[in-house]
């Protein structure tokens, strides 16, 4: 019971990752798109200013969690998926240093140098991510000692590729709703329309890659085993609609939290489909990391559980106020300070 609760968890945490950082990585990628002149680049990095250190809290939270819970499943993770890890650390690194940097030199061309690691510093993490998932319910080819029988090329495959851009829509559609709600004027009907341009998109390849993974992966197993955990599937569709509903209406907050619903349940819904496994193995199913054969000990994962029933509703309740403080509508006043928030 004690290992279910912290593949629960782990999902958990990983699926909240993927809610709160996803439209910081959504904003970064559409900014060249959406941002006409100098003032709403500054508005884009101001929309994202005060929350995204603070969101990629969630990523460290759930590293943490697979070391310390799940060490042999952390060890064959970041020995098999090396390359693709550190392409993610080091992008992740260039988007944090350009909210720094951008306002140090009064430049064009410096600007324009941070622009383009904010963008590929966003676009990067959001493709990977979704490869690396995509590949992790697909199951990697790790062998009976857990060692990865390929490269990055391998990871590249049809559906880990659907995967790469299911998250980066799911992530421009977001962001894009979320500078909506940040921002006024020209520059939120813009943002409006981008997020109602990629809805459709979205859902079809929505669509298509839960049809790939019902071909080709086992995510439909524990569903069809239990089929009251199909229930799951209605937090991506009740998202999905609802977010389209509160988009053609202009209720940009209301959309937002439908588009969150959406990648939360859609993360869930593949995390649920492994169990019990964290990194399947395609070639054969007993050389899979599951909750079993690479846990820790009982008395670890009891006070890790007492430690995590403190600390992390006090990150929740941090994170809330951060939110309800910074999250109102920016005027050029909020510009009057150069640095990035």
């Amino acid at each position: 019971m004690l290992k279910t609760i912290w593949f629960l968890l782990w999902g958990i945490l990983w699926a909240i990752y993927f809610v709160l950082d996803g439209f910081d990585l959504g904003l970064g990628t559409l900014m060249p798109f959406l941002a006409k002149n100098e003032q709403d680049k500054r508005f884009i990095y101001n929309a994202m200013g005060p929350f995204w250190d603070g969101n990629e809290v969630w990523l460290i939270t759930a590293g943490g969690v697979t070391f310390a819970a799940f060490p042999k499943t952390y060890a064959v993770m970041f020995s098999g998926l090396y390359t693709a890890l550190m392409l993610l650390l080091i992008a992740l690194i260039i988007r944090g240093i350009s909210f720094e940097f951008r306002s140090k030199v009064e430049s064009p061309g410096w600007k324009k140098i941070w622009d383009t690691c904010m963008f590929i510093g966003s676009f990067l993490p959001a493709l990977l991510l979704g490869v690396a998932f995509a590949n992790i319910f697909k199951g990697i080819p790790i062998d009976a000692n857990g060692v990865f029988q390929g490269n990055i090329l391998t990871l590249l495959n049809p559906y880990g590729i659907l995967g790469g851009i299911l998250f980066v829509l799911l992530f421009l559609e977001h962001g894009a709703l979320w500078l909506a709600f940040r921002t006024t004027g020209d520059l939120q009907l813009r943002s409006g329309a981008a997020a109602a341009k990629i809805w459709p998109i979205k859902v079809i390849v929505l669509l298509i890659f839960l049809v790939y993974s019902a071909i080709s992966t086992q995510l439909f197993a524990n569903y069809l085993a239990n089929p009251i955990l199909f229930i799951l599937l209605a937090l991506p569709i009740i998202g999905i609609f609802l977010s389209r509903i509160y988009t053609g209406t202009q209720q940009w907050l209301k959309a937002w939290i439908a588009s969150a619903l959406t990648i939360l349940g859609t993360a869930m819904f593949g995390i649920i489909g492994n169990y019990p496994a964290l990194l399947p193995s395609s070639i054969n199913p007993a050389y899979s990391m599951t909750i079993y054969n690479s846990s820790s000990s009982t008395l670890t994962l009891k006070i890790m559980l007492g430690v995590a029933l403190i600390f992390v509703p006090l990150v929740i309740g941090y994170q809330f106020w951060v939110y309800k403080k910074f999250s109102h509508p920016l005027t050029p006043k909020n510009l009057e300070y150069e640095e990035a928030y």
